[in-house]
């Protein structure tokens, strides 16, 4: 096969791609091997590629591929998270495009609906993948709502129940108004908000004076749920209100004075209003004191009949209405801006609204004590380990999980109400009816009698089992694939979502299989764009990923995605980097042509080429050593760049420098093998990283059978290394870019041949040839002293000097040099008289002062070494 003249990877990736599909390269089954196994963070089922991802499956895709090539059986699971409010929104908005509500639509009806859409959108995120080169085993591709999946975490549910850990109850929970569901802690991101604090007057019940106390609030649209007003019971200026009751304004209402320490004397006026109904702590003083709550918000975030002013208004239309009204009845004695705190959904990005409500708990204390120790212990590893403190903080201040959501599409829960009330958790509607009739003591009792929960799992409570399930380690807890393949080896996710996923996986791996679920964990950063900030559709500073791989090739977008992905820091995300990627490619493909077009001859090897194989073979195990230290460190970035500084500066520039045959001349048979052993060792290096280009080089280097892959062969390259060789040959790079500059001073063409004259003693001697070739010598010797007129150089303390002799012509030489003492001698003259200036060395600082002296020092220098130059010319 012709290799093309130029590097297409449009031409070469699809075809490899296909190849290792049929031949089962990236197919995993049990065997005597060790195993290396990560599961993929389960992109959303209806999602499409975007820079994260891209950097996120880079890095288990480089990881994967070098396991593989270390000899270990890797299986890499890829997988979608059917993920329920995305998911549900996106369905609903589709009906709502045919005038269709969710509301009108039986459960079934609305599923069929959102089966029909994941099967529609869901697996386009995988196929995607297939274009960056994932080397997944997609035979294993599963999806948080198969069957197999849906049966382990009803399972769960059900154990956990049983255990006492899942408990159902009225909490305060986070309610999004547009999801329409509950939401954990973890859901809620906090934002700075611009907004105002309003101080409204609350009348003093029965007070002749009409005196009135002044509560300060950023939320004035909550008034009519108030059902108390708090003081600090040692608040001086607010003694005058204990044992009294208050008017809400506006409402009418009479509520009582209550006290505790809870209040801040400081913020506002020292009292509280207390609305036990919406907001979490005013919640716990309703419980303390037992004072009623009522809810004024519908689920959707308009005001209910409960608050009966504003009816059907939305909350924050009422909050501009409601400081109009108050104005008008003199009940508001001031407005301030003010920066507060708000919670927002993560997932619709509403202001989510605290609201009791009736929810599916578990409870964390138990799974956060496991869950701490091999963390902190580092029996499982964190990279970088400042997210251990993370993990520390959130596992140190557990809350119980609000598992519960109102929605339709996820696991729906496995509770079961009776008719007279309580209800039965179990498995099947058969276990159910089986239950039920136990607990009612009514064998009669009937499937219909019986009412399931409406609502679903969070999807979290899917993915915390994910690398249980994916191995079917809950409904067949000792099955062979569970027993070899878990724990897993690495996990690579976003530290975005730590909280989420990567704790409460650690939690289920104690719990169901007493082990951690992965040895590894390596959080990359976020992807942000040149200026910093963070890639996203709205700021539209995203590039498509698709596109950038038609641009420059899947290769070269890894390549630059990963030289700007050190684990944990942020991507500075640049398409120059991807552009960096193609030149890498090729020049990796011009060298390849180049020793692939040298006509090969059966004669002797020439020392030069003896010398340079010797030197690139120490080059290479130094870098081999070194990137081996750099995976097991997971500072991929780093590694890349090792293996990439050898290829292009050692190998290209400087080794294949060194054998290249004279034009029209053969190379040397032994010579030629080494160059593509190492070519071979080289591409082995680079195949994790650059998986494509380097496949079909490795197919061009000799005669391979088909289904033979580099992907597949095993790395085995000698670590070992001649130190005294890779040092000295530093040396002799010095002493080669030194006569190349007295070329390139004196305008002396390459073809004149140049003699090298070492003073005193030949450090490097060994080199002679490789010298002599690279630099056109017709000789090296040792002397005592160099010939006049050389140009010469220092190597450490070691002087080398190129006598120039008939190589210049001395009259136009002689009028350089004067012409740059004159230059000199001028400039010198300025700064001396800078220096003179009592003025200037009075007032100028210190750093200034020496730097001029420095300037001083330097003139001198050249000024002395231009007069020496120029006497030995005239003589």
């Amino acid at each position: 096969m012709e290799l093309a003249s130029k590097y297409n990877p449009a031409d070469v990736e699809g075809k490899w791609y296909q190849y290792w599909l049929d031949n089962k390269l990236f197919s995993s089954k049990p065997d005597g091997r060790e195993p290396y196994t990560v599961v993929i963070p389960p992109p959303n089922v209806t999602g499409v590629l975007h820079m994260g991802h891209m950097l996120n499956n880079t890095i288990q895709d480089i990881l994967i591929r070098r396991a593989r090539m270390e000899g270990k059986n890797a299986c890499w699971v890829p997988g979608t998270d059917h993920a329920s409010i995305a998911t549900e929104a996106k369905v609903v908005n589709k009906l709502a495009g045919q005038g269709i509500k969710k509301t009108d639509l039986t459960r079934d009806e609305f599923l069929k609906h959102a089966w029909d859409w994941t099967e529609e959108h869901g697996g386009i995120i995988l196929k995607q993948l297939r274009k960056l080169g994932a080397s997944c085993d997609w035979d294993r591709t599963a999806f948080t709502m198969d069957e197999e999946r849906s049966e382990s975490v009803i399972k769960v549910f059900v154990d956990l129940y049983n255990k006492g850990l899942i408990y159902r109850g009225v909490r305060m929970v986070n309610w999004d108004p547009k999801a329409l569901t509950a939401l954990s802690d973890e859901e809620v991101i906090y934002k700075e908000e611009h907004s105002k604090l309003y101080y409204l007057r609350y009348k003093v019940e029965g007070d002749a004076e009409g005196r009135y106390a002044v509560v300060a609030t950023t939320r004035p649209e909550t008034i009519m749920g108030d059902t108390a007003m708090c003081i600090n019971p040692n608040d001086p200026k607010n003694q005058w209100l204990k044992g009294k009751k208050v008017i809400v304004p506006l409402v009418n209402r009479v509520i009582p004075v209550i006290e505790d320490d809870y209040v801040d004397i400081e913020f506002g006026t020292g009292c509280l209003k207390v609305t036990p109904a919406h907001d979490v702590n005013d919640y716990m003083l309703g419980e303390k004191y037992n004072l009623p709550s009522i809810d004024i918000f519908n689920d959707n975030g308009t005001l209910s009949e409960a608050a009966g002013l504003y009816v059907g208004m939305d909350r924050f239309d009422v909050r501009k209405q409601i400081e109009e009204d108050l104005q008008a009845a003199g009940l508001l004695e001031k407005v301030e801006a003010y920066t507060n705190k708000v919670g927002f959904s993560e997932r619709t990005n509403v202001a989510i609204e605290p609201k009791l409500s009736m929810q599916w708990f578990l409870k964390m204390q138990h799974f956060a004590d496991m869950a701490l120790p091999p963390v902190m212990n580092d029996e499982l590893k964190f990279y970088p380990a400042k997210y251990k403190n993370t993990y520390k903080n959130w596992l140190e201040n557990i809350k119980d999980w609000c598992i519960s959501r109102q929605l339709w599409w996820g696991h729906r829960i496995p509770a079961y109400f009776l008719p007279e009330g309580g209800y039965v958790v179990a498995g099947t509607a058969e276990e159910a009816l089986k239950l039920a009739q136990e607990k009612t003591g009514n064998a009669h009792l009937k499937m219909e009698d019986l009412r399931q929960d409406d609502d679903c799992l969070d999807t979290w409570f899917s993915s915390w089992l994910w690398p249980i399930s994916l191995f079917n380690g809950i409904n067949d807890p000792n099955n062979e694939e569970i027993n070899y393949y878990y724990p897993t080896s690495d996990l690579v996710t976003g530290p975005d979502i730590i909280f989420f996923w990567v704790a409460r996986m650690i939690m289920a791996g104690y719990e169901y299989k007493g082990d951690m679920p992965f040895k590894n964990v390596y959080f990359t950063g976020i992807v942000r764009d040149k200026l910093g900030r963070k890639m996203s559709k709205s700021l539209g500073n995203s590039p498509d990923p698709l596109e950038l791989i038609d641009k420059y090739g899947a290769d070269g977008v890894r390549m630059g995605m990963m030289l700007a992905a050190p684990a944990g820091n942020d991507i500075l995300f640049d398409d120059a980097l991807c552009e960096q990627g193609r030149n890498f490619n090729n020049k990796i493909w011009n060298a390849f042509r180049l020793v692939k077009g040298w006509e090969v001859a059966d004669m002797a090897q020439p020392e030069y080429a003896r010398l340079a194989t010797e030197w690139f073979e120490s080059m290479l195990a130094t870098t081999a050593a070194e990137v081996a230290d750099l995976f097991s460190k997971y500072r991929l970035s780093e590694a890349l760049m090792a293996v990439y500084k050898l290829f292009w500066d050692e190998f290209s520039s400087w080794y294949l420098e060194m054998i290249k045959p004279a034009y029209g001349q053969p190379i040397d048979k032994a010579t030629y093998e080494k160059t593509l052993g190492f070519f071979d060792n080289l591409l082995k290096l680079l195949h994790p990283f650059m998986p494509f280009i380097t496949e079909e080089l490795w197919q061009h280097i000799y005669d391979r059978k088909e289904g033979e892959s580099l992907m597949v062969q095993q790395l085995n390259i000698p670590t070992a290394c001649d130190e005294t060789i890779v040092k000295d040959f530093e040396v002799v790079k010095e002493v080669i870019g030194g006569i190349r500059t007295i070329r390139l001073q004196k305008n002396i063409a390459q073809k004149e041949a140049l003699e090298l004259q070492v003073v005193g003693e030949n450090p490097v001697a060994a080199f002679n040839p490789i010298i002599t070739k690279l630099c056109n010598l017709s000789s090296i010797e040792v002397v005592e002293n160099k010939t006049d007129g050389s140009g010469s150089f220092m190597v450490g303390t070691t002087e080398y000097a190129v006598p120039l002799g008939n190589m210049i012509n001395v009259e136009e030489e002689l009028a350089k040099l004067e012409a740059e003492l004159k230059y000199q001698e001028g400039f010198l003259q300025s700064v001396l008289k800078k220096l003179g200036n009592e003025k200037f060395v009075g007032k100028a600082p210190a750093n200034v002062i020496d730097m001029e002296r420095k300037k001083q020092a330097d003139a001198e220098s050249k000024i002395a070494s231009l007069k020496e130059s120029i006497a030995a010319l005239k003589k």
